[in-house]
């Protein structure tokens, strides 16, 4: 058995056509290290990847939990877009072996490094997409995110506004964000404390409190507000509109 059959064998999925799932498999890197740039990797299957699985999974969530309003909603999906989580089911799918680097990346642990897996998981799924359609995508979806699915925000996640801001950037980057005391005033017994919060060096919001605690919850409260109301209203944010997938919340525009 060749590895392209290995690979469909892990998916439950058969390419009609198999240049497909070699390109999806297929890690930038390759060509870098042949010095030339074209369009044979899986970048390009990765960008569609995400839009699509993102569509199956706002639709299936939306479909579930009728009684969930936005807020849980959207929680629900960062969780399961997220970088890491991808990468945890491409693990589970034992796709690293598969995966096509140059000598240099897989010499430097490319084969386990999360953002190749996720980053090919969501190709995969983009060449899923080309080869058979939204229904057979959704189908491999159902099966690989179960019992994801059926799971939401806890009252704790959505009363943590740190935790969900850290998982929102998260979907995005690995980077965490930072949060910084910008100034302290008013007396001993009264003091007020003010909080920045930045991710990869940009403020996303700030906020004030009676303890440093306080304040960083308030400035994580006003980045969620800010981060939602642009994907919202994407003119206002500066830059052309991201759909809400892993890549919706970047800061790099």
């Amino acid at each position: 058995m060749s590895e392209l059959d290995q690979v469909q064998l892990a998916l439950g999925f058969r390419f009609k056509n198999r240049a497909l799932l070699r390109l999806a498999l297929t890690h930038p890197s390759v060509t870098q290290e042949q010095g030339v740039k074209l369009p044979n990797t899986n970048q390009r299957l990765e960008f569609l990847g995400d839009s699509v699985l993102s569509l199956v999974l706002t639709a299936e969530l939306y479909c579930r939990h009728p009684e969930w309003e936005e807020g849980a909603l959207t929680e629900a999906r960062a969780r399961l877009v997220n970088q890491r989580f991808l990468a945890g089911r491409a693990r589970r799918l034992g796709l690293g072996p598969y995966l096509i680097l140059s000598r240099s990346e897989e010499a430097t642990g490319g084969r386990d490094r999360t953002s190749n897996l996720a980053n090919t998981l969501e190709a995969l799924i983009g060449a899923m997409y080309l080869d058979g359609g939204l229904e057979a995508v959704r189908a491999f979806v159902l099966r690989v995110f179960e019992p994801d699915l059926s799971s939401g925000p806890t009252g704790a996640d959505l009363d943590n506004p740190k935790g969900r801001l850290q998982e929102r950037l998260q979907a995005a980057s690995a980077q965490s964000p930072v949060y910084q005391l910008t100034s302290v005033t008013g007396p001993d017994h009264d003091r007020r404390y003010e909080c920045a919060v930045f991710h990869e060096g940009r403020e996303l919001g700030r906020g004030t409190g009676r303890s440093k605690k306080e304040a960083e919850v308030a400035a994580a409260l006003q980045a969620l507000e800010r981060l939602e109301h642009n994907l919202h209203n994407p003119t206002e944010a500066g830059g052309r509109a991201r759909g809400p997938g892993r890549k919706g919340f970047s800061s790099r525009s």
